[in-house]
């Protein structure tokens, strides 16, 4: 499993606590530092069955400057994942990549729906 995460964020911080203590084996990305690509997006995005919308971080900081909320409903899924893979701090975290799903944003009790089964 693959966690993409953003180290100072609060809710990347619960869900690193709640993997390790549910002894989850998994390994972390910083998001930032190494943003997904394009590729890895579109295959995520896909996998996950979730509209391409909530693959955003609509709370944050750059989302805001850019006026996303404004912008994303007249652009392409193409220019959307294009838009995603260029900047971490766009992409909605943490996301957990796993073989059959993709889950994004920390919700406990989905997280433990997903991962117990």
């Amino acid at each position: 499993m693959l966690l993409l995460c953003y180290p100072k964020c609060s809710t990347c911080q619960k869900a690193k606590k709640w993997l390790d203590q549910n002894q989850i084996t998994y390994t972390e990305r910083h998001i930032a530092e190494e943003n997904p690509s394009y590729d890895e997006l579109k295959e995520w995005y896909e996998k996950s069955g979730l509209p391409l919308k909530k693959f955003f971080n609509t709370s944050g900081m750059v989302y805001k400057e850019m006026q996303l909320k404004d912008k994303l409903p007249t652009m392409s899924e193409e220019e959307q994942l294009k838009l995603l893979a260029s900047n971490g701090m766009i992409v909605k975290r943490p996301l957990l990549i796993m073989e059959e799903n993709v889950l994004v944003g920390f919700k406990e009790a989905q997280w433990n729906e997903e991962l117990n089964r």
